[in-house]
């Protein structure tokens, strides 16, 4: 109980500070590692040309240089798919995005026969993925090559074309047989757009980029909301073919709205929050396990990064604990979405409110110091108003030239959950035990910093009472999450209460006479524990007090009877105890004369047999003479030397199953050996009777 009890109280300061969640982090070291590993080659490849762009361009905006290095099959296979006449727009574009990063060269011969076969399927397409693949196939070879008359011979014709699957509501079709529309479709059709005013040789119609502003207008009213002030587009398609997840559909959003915003004069009259917002959307996500969401995460940030709309400014603290105790520093970063420095500003808090009552500001407005060498805004020491305890810090980003407001975006307040730590004092502990009339029979002060070994006595008519003064750096009374009295009876029967507070004070008295029903009448021997934890109190304890020895009265017929108590897994499944066996006494033996004498007369028949040969004599007339028949007759022989050995170590070493498996492989041996002996003295024999 004591190791469920203490991993409560962290469970609950984990909780508490999980609170901290909406605290946004720029890009840093782990997302390069988490690259290095969702990315990795098969065999020096990537399975295809659109994994190798994603793979490059994510190491590539990473700064990651410690990169396998895919370039030489990069190139070779973006050779052969530039070279092939059965590629198509969509093989094509995915070859030419790669090129775009690993740089290889094209000749001149290739490059026009890509161009033409791109500008024909510009003319044939007739879905939104068409024109997105062959425009944008288009828009690389462009960048690729010394070509400048890479050009769409229909410009508004195309845009027209594209524009007749846009819906009234900022969301795109993929083709007119298809009514589902959806916002990845869209962020693929401004893509699309983008790519064909930058091919355009002449102006298109203003009107046309006007109605296109208005759409996307139209697209981020249905932009949804986290309670964080993250933003971001979902498609509701819910048996839809086409159907991508939210990170998927934002991030096409994002690319197709930078390329846009990239290509065209003014401003697309977005608020620069919803910018914001989709960053943080982003980089709430921290580093996706799919190589595919992460690199949709890594490249829009990218988009964001560099874009004409608003390049947004994240807020974020190196660490959201201070610790009164260690007078920590409040540290505060603003970067870009990438982690690159932002322009010169200043970071003022303008406001603190405690969990407890957000109407009043604990603190007046003011600014935090800039260290030009760490780039880190701090302020050195909290207020006085600030005590161990959580809050939420309102930050202010102001930018010092006018000019930079048209480029960045900071946001009107950021709310950041600070938890302020520290060491609690704990004093004027005591335990006590007095009876009914009031009076004192035993006080023990406590020292809860320390060790306590308190030892007591009591009967169902005494009480018990202990209390404790908890007190903060700054010299308030501190109420912590728990507070909490054990009592284990040497049965594992525990009992907990809660310490109340109902003053300056935490005390608790346990009416023994009142309890004990609650006891099961157990008398005997109850240790004592206390616990006190708080997410901010640094010296949380879960202290062993000392015992009490109880005395309590029989309990009655019908008194509650304890409860079981669990089994404990370990000694369920863990080792058995030793089992002790007294084997019965040994028969008794014959004499050790006998059993040689007997040994004897079983030796005798193998004497006889011996004499037997040396009567008879050795005849060797009928012994093959070629070699072959001789070699088996010897095997034959030695087969039969082998099996009487092997009597001989049964009667030494071996057993009955030992001997018996020896005993089979010899067996095969000889009929082998023996058959094809027979074999040669029979056919011999019948030679000889019929000459």
């Amino acid at each position: 109980m004591a190791r469920s009890l203490a991993g409560f109280l962290v469970f609950s300061l984990f909780v508490s500070i999980c609170g901290a969640a909406s605290l946004f982090q720029p890009i840093s070291d782990s997302h390069r590692s988490a690259a290095l590993e969702l990315f990795t080659p098969d065999h020096g490849s990537f399975k295809s040309l659109e994994e190798t762009y994603e793979a490059l361009r994510t190491f590539e905006v990473l700064g990651i240089e410690k990169k396998p290095d895919v370039t030489a099959s990069a190139c070779r296979s973006i050779s052969e798919t530039l070279g092939s006449p059965s590629s198509t727009p969509k093989d094509l574009f995915y070859a030419l995005k790669a090129n775009s990063i690993a740089k290889c060269r094209i000749n001149e011969k290739t490059s026009e026969g890509i161009i033409t076969k791109l500008n024909a399927a510009v003319g044939g397409a007739n879905s939104l993925l068409d024109f997105y693949y062959s425009v944008g196939g288009l828009v690389l070879i462009k960048d690729q090559t010394s070509r400048a008359d890479v050009h769409l011979a229909d410009t508004e014709g195309v845009f027209r074309s594209v524009k007749a699957f846009s819906q009234s509501d900022g969301r795109w079709r993929y083709s007119s047989n298809n009514p589902e529309s959806s916002a990845f479709a869209a962020g693929i059709a401004l893509e699309t757009l983008a790519g064909i005013i930058s091919l355009a040789s002449s102006e298109i119609d203003q009107s046309l980029i006007n109605t296109l502003k208005n759409d996307i207008s139209k697209l981020f009213d249905s932009i949804e909301k986290y309670d964080d002030g993250s933003l971001y587009f979902d498609d509701k398609l819910v048996d839809g073919r086409e159907y991508q997840g939210p990170l998927s559909t934002t991030s096409s959003v994002v690319r197709g709205l930078t390329a846009f915003a990239a290509v065209t004069a003014g401003s697309l009259n977005l608020p620069g929050d919803k910018i914001l917002g989709l960053a943080k959307f982003f980089l709430g996500i921290e580093a996706p396990g799919d190589a595919k969401d992460f690199f949709n995460q890594i490249d829009s940030l990218a988009c964001l990064e560099n874009n004409r709309v608003s390049i947004p400014l994240i807020l974020s603290l190196p660490s959201s604990v201070l610790s009164l105790t260690k007078k920590d520093s409040l540290k505060v970063r603003v970067n870009t979405v990438l982690g690159s420095n932002a322009p010169p500003l200043t970071v003022k808090l303008v406001g603190a409110y405690s969990s407890g009552s957000k109407d009043t500001s604990l603190v007046e407005t003011q600014d935090l110091k800039f260290e030009a060498g760490t780039g880190v805004h701090i302020l050195n020491n909290l207020p006085k108003t600030i005590d161990v305890g959580s809050y939420t810090f309102v930050f202010e980003i102001v930018l010092h030239e006018s000019e930079h407001e048209k480029i960045y975006v900071t946001g009107s307040q950021t709310k950041v959950p600070i938890f302020v730590t520290g060491l609690i004092k704990i004093e004027n502990a005591e335990i006590v035990l007095d009876n009914d009339l009031g009076n004192v029979e035993a006080q023990k002060k406590l020292d809860l910093a320390g060790q306590n070994a308190v030892s007591l006595s009591a009967n169902h008519l005494q009480k018990l009472r202990l209390s404790f003064q908890l007190t903060t750096p700054r010299g308030h009374a501190f109420k912590p999450h728990q507070a909490l009295l054990k009592l284990r009876h040497e049965s594992k029967i525990e009992h907990i209460f809660v310490v109340g507070n109902p003053g300056k004070k935490f005390e608790i008295v346990l009416d023994f006479l009142q309890l004990v029903d609650k006891f099961f009448y157990l008398s005997g021997r109850y240790d004592i524990e206390l616990a006190v934890g708080d997410a901010v109190m640094e010296n949380s304890l879960l202290q062993a007090i000392g015992h009490v020895e109880l005395d309590l009265p029989e309990p009655p017929e019908k008194a509650p009877r304890p409860p079981a108590q669990p089994v404990d897994p370990y000694s369920r499944y863990g080792p058995k105890a030793e089992i002790e066996h007294i084997f019965r006494a040994p028969d008794k033996r014959p004499p050790k004369e006998l059993s040689l004498a007997f040994l004897g007369l079983t030796i005798l028949p193998l004497l006889g047999f011996l004499v037997g040969l040396l009567r008879l004599g050795v005849n060797l007339k009928n012994f093959p003479t070629k070699a072959a028949p001789a070699l088996f007759g010897i095997l034959f022989h030695v087969g039969i030397g082998a099996v009487l050995l092997l009597y001989v170590f049964f009667w030494l070493k071996l057993d009955l199953f030992q001997t018996l498996k020896l005993l089979g492989f010899l067996g095969v041996f000889l009929v082998f050996v023996g058959h094809r002996i027979l074999s040669h003295l029979a056919g011999t024999s019948s030679k000889l009777k019929s000459a």
